[in-house]
């Protein structure tokens, strides 16, 4: 059966691990492995603008020995005239992977149900699980773990990183704390499987309105832009009731001393993160956005390999 990776948890513990080994030793040697020799092509959809999905995809295709080809759906039948089960039966003839950075979950859902390619959510509107892989990547290189440690998730907890963080935390066997206004918080169908995962792995999931309690004593703090894309009408009302959850100095001081920040940029400074943190010594982010290659070079290929 072909496998997806449409949310976090469309991997186990085990399959994650793997992933992430794999991420490893390609970020050691990039080109040790060429799975898309021939060269083979992978398709690679944009419903939205972006530089580190679009970057990191086009370089780890070609370092993988495959050729990318960026679709944007202004300039395709996708969306329009075309269903995106129907997109998938065309593409799976000619290409031997599908990622597709979009809005809705449910088109992603419907193009993995069409197709025996590999399909990856390269972002949604619910989930960001690439990202995710090279965050938990992230953690890993600078703390040799993650099970056992706790991630502490500041400001919009409706997000699609907040809720990646959960999915993807727990099935790791962290503590993963989200910390927003009541409104803010995530959906409870996803909470709910987060724990159901954390029970199995030994992680957790809390979620807290307090950002003090929740940035106590963590292993890692992060935050992400509060106006997402599609948002942008709701800004002012966002900046005000999440201006609490601002990751600065002095939150930041409540963690462990050696707490590491992440952030997925783009970061609006001085908003949801401080420059000072930003660009501080406990910040990652740079190490971060570097490890969206090499973890989706690792997905790519072990997706591949469950052919």
């Amino acid at each position: 059966m072909t496998r997806h990776l449409l949310r976090d948890d469309d991997v186990s513990q085990s399959e994650q691990s793997e992933i992430l080994d794999l991420a490893l030793e390609l970020k050691r040697d990039r080109f040790a492995l060429t799975p898309l020799a021939g060269p083979q092509t992978v398709a690679v959809i944009f419903d939205k603008s972006s530089t580190r999905t679009r970057v990191s995809f086009a370089v780890g295709i070609a370092d993988l020995g495959g050729v990318p080809l960026i679709i944007s759906t202004a300039n395709s039948q996708l969306g329009g005239k075309e269903t995106a089960a129907d997109t998938a039966r065309v593409l799976e003839r000619q290409v031997a992977a599908i990622a597709w950075r979009t809005y809705a979950q449910s088109g992603l859902e419907e193009m993995a149900a069409g197709t025996m390619v590999p399909v990856i959510n390269a972002l949604s509107d619910d989930f960001h699980p690439c990202q995710l892989l090279a965050d938990l990547l992230t953690i890993r290189e600078h703390r040799g773990r993650l099970a056992g440690l706790t991630a502490t998730f500041l400001g919009d907890g409706a997000s699609n990183m907040a809720q990646s963080y959960l999915l993807a935390g727990a099935t790791a066997g962290m503590h993963v704390r989200i910390a927003s206004p009541r409104e803010f918080e995530p959906a409870a169908a996803v909470v709910h499987d987060a724990r159901e995962r954390a029970h199995v792995t030994g992680g957790s999931a809390t979620l807290f309105a307090d950002p003090a309690e929740a940035v106590a004593g963590a292993d890692v703090v992060i935050t992400d832009t509060w106006v997402s894309m599609g948002r942008e009408a709701e800004k002012a009302e966002r900046l005000t009731r999440l201006s609490p959850y601002q990751v600065n100095a002095s939150l930041l001081a409540l963690a462990k001393p050696d707490a590491l920040f992440l952030h997925c940029l783009p970061a609006d400074r001085g908003f949801e993160v401080t420059a000072e943190v930003l660009d501080g010594p406990q910040s990652v982010i740079w190490d971060e956005a570097e490890n969206r290659l090499h973890a989706q070079k690792a997905l790519l290929t072990w997706l591949l390999r469950q052919a």
